[in-house]
């Protein structure tokens, strides 16, 4: 008869058997959950706790069985019971512990069913895309057919065309033969009747031939002394010159230790006078500090010294500077020529000209043989990689001896100054500032505040206001002194500056390309070998008045429609480009339209507003997306070439885009004319 205690371990193995069979099967779900879920790490875990848990389930069969066996040991029972439900209780435990793990397996199902679900939208769309693909792969292959089809055509067009020049100039020259073969059969005919003549007179004329060969030898040993003669005075003139070069140099530096003795006298003087106690002659201080500001700069000199040249046209004087140029050995398209021309005189609305461009284009012999060519006084400013100071250009106080240093420019600006030095200036006369090579330096940190007072310069008529003209005026910095002087750059002054463009040298900034005409010059297609024809004109001066009837107003042009529509033009070619541009920049195109010089066989509108394109608008596509704006760029090639008509400007802008698909930003590299 089965007793209570032996019904009571049945219970309990019954139990413990429905247990490991629900862990079992919770095990299995749990191990389908985590290898639909596709984590490899945790399905490895529950692998090895499945194994584990199946081999408890065998132990515990094994132990049912051996508890059957003993079900007469009910004390040894009772004891594996109490150890069972030892067990019972850990299993609940982990049980209850593994609960996050389950919520994870949820979250990462849910995660996968998300994902096969959006696959499978992603399919969907990939369908026409794939059917669209093959059909552009398709075309593109057919054109790609048709592409080489043409080249082939037109490698036979071409070869065609060739046999055709060749057979015309063969042709050509049979004809020209023919004609030349008549021609001599006359001179044959005319020779033979010169022929008998000229027997006759060999004759005489070989007496005659004894005697100048006698003549000859003479008169060469007449110029054998002479040659000798010239060869001793040529060693004269050269050791004269040679001792003349020495005692120039002997009187620089004197000159120099001069001007450094008086320098220290002067500096000896004021202390001095402070040691004594009084104060040092305010009048004779000033005067002294502005000594060498007075002092006329060699470009000054010469200026004063040339004389005044007639009324004449502008087409006259642009002629004479390519005389000039060509005297030289120089060559510059007329079209480069004009535009610089013209550039120089809208020194009104744009302060100053760039000739940008890789070094030995003739950026800088250009402005030097054009100022003369004009009658303009030049000075070279070499701009230094160490400037960074307004100060650089023109010049600094010295404190150790008291006086202000001007610079070149400075002490030209002031001779040129009818305004603030009314007396001394030189009246009626125009000069050049060149900046050479001025992006070695930083250009906002020398010239960006000399650039803002150009700007700000009042129109002509008002530059005599002295309020007008104060925002304008360079102040020069001498302390302890009560009236600084001041200096105003008038319409007189004409500024240019050349960049090389390599790894040592700085780009410009925006605001000096917003306010400049750049001319880039680009790398020359063959090299050109000119040679000096004619004489170098006469220098004669230019006055300001005969250049300033030169200048026309904006209102010129203002009415004109092809003027206004094409400054329209550029405005949306620019906003199209993300570049766009103010008032100031459309006054400017205007006035360089306005002032364009006007020739025979050229149209003046078109090849202004071609220039500015290529002067004022290119240079600010710098760093542009070729590809992105496209649109525009076949926009602005289409308004170039069949608008304004200049092939040559177009054909540059292509080989600009051409070039800047390996970096991606268009970089304008220039035309060449």
């Amino acid at each position: 008869m089965i007793t209570d205690n032996t019904l009571l371990v049945f219970i309990i193995i019954g139990a413990l058997a429905l247990l490991a069979v629900i862990q079992v099967t919770l095990a299995i779900q749990q191990d389908r959950q985590i290898s639909a879920a596709g984590p490899i790490e945790e399905l490895a875990v529950y692998d090895k706790r499945l194994e584990e848990k199946k081999r408890l389930m065998d132990d515990l069969k094994v132990e049912e069985q051996e508890r059957r066996e003993a079900i007469a040991h009910v004390a040894d029972i009772a004891a594996e019971v109490d150890g069972l439900r030892r067990q019972k209780e850990e299993l609940l435990t982990e049980w209850n512990s593994l609960e996050d793990k389950r919520n994870e397996v949820r979250t990462v199902r849910g995660e996968i069913e998300d994902a096969v679900i959006e696959r499978q939208s992603i399919e969907a769309e990939l369908v026409p895309l794939r059917a669209e693909y093959l059909s552009v792969k398709e075309r593109l292959e057919k054109a790609e057919e048709l592409e080489s089809r043409v080249e082939s055509l037109t490698v036979q067009h071409q070869e065609m065309t060739n046999k055709i020049s060749e057979k015309r100039n063969e042709l050509q020259r049979l004809e020209e033969a023919e004609m030349r073969v008549e021609k001599l059969e006359m001179r044959e005919r005319e020779l033979e009747t010169e022929c008998s003549r000229v027997e006759g007179r060999l004759a005489a004329q070989s007496d005659e031939l004894e005697e100048f060969s006698a003549r000859i030898t003479k008169e060469r040993e007449l110029l054998a002394e002479a040659q000798s003669e010239h060869s001793r005075a040529q060693a004269e003139a050269a050791a004269v010159a040679l001792e003349l070069r020495r005692q120039q140099g002997e009187i620089d530096a004197l000159g120099e230790t001069r001007g450094k003795l008086e320098a220290r006298l002067a500096y000896l003087t004021g202390e001095i006078a402070k040691a004594e106690g009084r104060a040092p002659d305010e009048e004779g201080d000033a005067t002294d500090q502005l000594r060498e500001l007075r002092e006329m700069p060699p470009v000054i000199r010469q200026l004063n010294e040339w004389k005044v040249a007639d009324w004449e046209e502008e087409k006259a004087a642009l002629h004479r500077v390519g005389q000039r140029l060509e005297a030289k050995g120089l060559y510059y398209p007329e079209r480069t020529l004009r535009a610089f021309h013209t550039a120089m005189k809208v020194n009104e609305t744009t302060q100053m000209a760039v000739l940008a461009g890789i070094s030995g284009t003739g950026k800088s012999q250009l402005p030097r043989q054009y100022a003369a060519g004009m009658g303009i006084g030049f000075l070279q400013v070499p701009v230094q990689p160490r400037w960074d100071s307004p100060q650089d250009l023109m010049g600094f106080y010295n404190y150790i001896e008291g006086k202000f240093r001007p610079t070149d420019m400075a002490r030209a600006l002031w001779a040129l100054d009818e305004e603030n030095n009314e007396e001394e200036a030189i009246k009626d006369r125009m000069m050049m500032i060149l900046l050479d090579e001025m992006n070695l330096a930083r250009v906002e940190y020398y010239f960006s505040d000399f650039l803002s007072r150009l700007e700000s310069r009042p129109s002509p008529e008002h530059v005599s206001d002295k309020n007008e003209r104060k925002d304008a005026e360079i102040e020069l910095e001498i302390p302890n002194m009560l009236q600084p002087p001041r200096i105003f750059p008038g319409y007189n002054l004409l500024f240019a500056g050349t960049m090389n463009e390599d790894e040592s040298t700085q780009s410009l900034s925006d605001k000096v390309v917003d306010r400049a005409n750049v001319l880039r010059f680009a790398a020359p297609k063959t090299i050109r070998t000119v040679q000096p024809n004619g004489k170098v004109p006469e220098v004669r001066a230019l006055s300001r008045k005969h250049w300033q009837d030169w200048v026309r107003p904006i209102s010129s042009v203002s009415e004109d429609q092809r003027v206004s529509g094409g400054v329209e033009k550029m405005v949306g070619l620019m906003k199209q480009f993300k570049r766009p541009f103010g008032h100031r920049l459309g006054r400017a195109i205007m006035a360089y339209v306005a002032n364009y010089p006007k020739f025979e066989g050229a149209d003046p509108i078109n090849d202004a507003l071609a220039d500015q394109i290529e002067m004022r608008l290119l240079p600010k596509l710098r760093g542009v997306d070729a590809e992105t704006v496209d649109a525009p760029f076949r926009e602005l090639l289409n308004y170039v070439e069949q608008e304004l008509g200049d092939a040559k400007l177009g054909e540059a802008i292509r080989m600009s885009m051409a070039a800047s698909e390996e970096t991606g930003q268009f970089v304008w590299s220039g035309v060449t004319r």
